[in-house]
């Protein structure tokens, strides 16, 4: 569950964020707001479930804050507010209440007292949605016509059978509003394999009940015009977003992050089973939606390197190839998107099919070598997609590709053939680390040029236009460390070190972020075990 703290007096709100433990009762801070105007930007892209709101707030106070997040449609539902007021007054807690807050809690609040007050939002909220999840109405859903309609458009549409003209066309005739310069996002959710501990509560039969109940899920957290819920060929979440007009490709893409994000987390308090999700790498045009499409299948892939429940946006290099479609073949898609992804085992099998297709029908050293001649040029074809030099990915091996005569057995063909395979998904790694680690070199500098603000997790993934928890999750993979211990390290190492230059304690606080120097005092002296006047020479 996500949570948001809105207090516009910095010591409180620090306190809040930061003396409560929330981590530990499976709380996500997701963001804090000095006013009711901060919040409601902050409400639009990071989508809270709880929130915890001050009454008297210079800009906007907390009332009217309340009172416009009801009046948005996103937020109507599925959301608990708790007011926090030093007033007693009668008429203040009923005007809250009336606008659907959870609890009104009374300043000085201990932190035992708000905590509770979260926690029992929460657990709300996880009624609710298990109320909703067992209404009749699913089945009512489910036998619905105009969805199946609507999600035959959208299967036809990503797999590349209708051009634009028909996408606008067929999507006035199912309800789905389209205009000719609209913006799309893509994004592939699939629910994660189901642990073995797992397996007495769910059976293989109910996967598909599942997939369907996280669907309906999608429809009602992503309730959106712009928003479509669908299902894929392969029955994976197939989610739409049509940017709005006032928005930029990187705001869509940071709104489109966020709200699949929420989808992941819902799906985890719901069903207790995870999910991921792959996203293309940008917004588009109509007539890139099949490429978007495969952009998004093919980050979903990479759960397999950052591991489950997760939603991955696609940061490959750009291809240099013009041509984006996919084979049409079967196998050859299969190979291809393997060999993409970096996944050995799926590019064997695929291998082996095509071998074994070819091997049925040989009859002569003739087709044996035609045979090899065509899965060649088809790796050729994969590597220079990628804008690579055969040569480079290959190494010795590159000889035959010059010279197929030289394999004069199919055992020692397959042998070259498997090897190939494997310099391909090696290579592949090895890019995908040098494009993590770029990323990360990214973090660092922005890390040590801003040491003397305050840097959230949060902050940085908007910078870099990607959701917090696969930045998270990279961060870490790379670091070994979590970020913002990683972030409170860096800022105490180098407030040591400006005092022990002499600087006074208030510029130490001022020059790694702090502008109170009270609470900096607090930490420093939890990190270090002394006061920071203590390390001045």
């Amino acid at each position: 569950m996500n949570l948001m703290i809105v207090e516009d007096e910095p010591r409180l709100r620090n306190a809040l964020a930061h003396n409560i433990r929330w981590e530990e009762h499976g709380i996500d801070l997701t963001g804090l707001a000095s006013n009711g105007l901060e919040a409601l930007q902050l409400v639009k892209r990071n989508k809270p479930d709880i929130m915890i709101i001050d009454v008297q707030m210079p800009e906007m106070d907390g009332l009217t804050l309340v009172r416009r997040l009801q009046e948005q449609q996103e937020t109507k539902s599925f959301m608990k507010m708790i007011i926090l007021s030093g007033h007693d007054n009668f008429a203040f807690a009923q005007d809250a209440m009336e606008h659907g807050v959870s609890r009104y809690l009374l300043k000085p609040a201990g932190e035992d007292e708000i905590l509770e007050a979260v926690l029992e939002a929460r657990k709300q909220l996880q009624e609710e949605w298990e109320q909703w999840q067992n209404k009749a109405a699913l089945e009512q859903k489910w036998k619905d016509h105009l969805p199946i309609l609507q999600n035959n458009f959208f299967q036809n549409w990503v797999n590349g059978k209708l051009t634009p003209l028909e996408a606008l066309k067929q999507s006035k005739d199912f309800y789905i509003e389209l205009k000719e310069d609209d913006q799309i996002t893509v994004a592939v959710v699939d629910l994660d394999p189901i642990p073995d501990d797992e397996h007495l509560r769910f059976t293989p039969q109910d996967r598909p009940l599942l997939q369907f109940t996280m669907q309906c899920m999608a429809n009602e957290l992503l309730s959106h015009p712009s928003c479509w819920v669908s299902t894929d060929a392969d029955h994976h979440l197939l989610l739409v977003f049509i940017a709005e007009a006032d928005q930029s490709p990187n705001e869509a893409m940071l709104f489109f992050n966020s709200a699949v994000v929420k989808l992941l987390s819902q799906t985890k308090a719901v069903l207790k089973l995870t999910a991921s999700a792959g996203i293309c790498s940008s917004a588009g045009s109509l007539e890139e939606m099949e490429l978007l499409y495969a952009q998004a299948c093919r980050a979903l892939q990479e759960r397999m390197v950052y591991g489950p429940d997760i939603a991955i946006p696609y940061r490959e290099v750009p291809e240099r190839s013009p041509h984006t479609q996919l084979a049409h073949q079967s196998l050859e898609k299969t190979l291809e998107i393997a060999l993409e992804t970096a996944d050995e085992h799926k590019a064997m099998e695929a291998l082996a099919g095509l071998w074994k297709e070819g091997t049925k029908q040989f009859e002569s050293a003739d087709e044996v070598h035609e045979a090899v001649l065509y899965l060649s040029s088809l790796f050729v074809r994969i590597i220079q997609k990628q804008g690579w030099m055969v040569r480079n990915v290959v190494g010795d091996d590159f000889i035959y590709f010059q010279n197929l005569k030289l394999l004069q057995t199919q055992v020692q063909t397959w042998s070259w053939l498997t090897r190939i395979v494997r310099h391909i998904t090696a290579f592949r790694h090895n890019q995908r680390r040098t494009t993590s680690n770029q990323m990360v070199r990214e973090i660092l500098t922005i890390l040590d040029q801003e040491i003397d603000q305050e840097i959230t997790l949060h902050t940085v993934a908007d910078r870099l236009y990607v959701n917090s928890s696969y930045l998270s999750r990279l961060f870490k993979q790379e670091m070994g460390v979590a970020f913002s211990a990683y972030v409170l390290e860096r800022k105490m190492e180098r407030a040591k070190a400006i005092l022990q230059e002499g600087l006074k304690v208030y510029d130490a606080a001022r020059l790694v972020g702090y502008r109170d120097v009270s609470y900096f005092t607090k930490v420093f002296r939890k990190y270090w075990g002394v006061n920071p006047g203590e390390c001045k020479p």
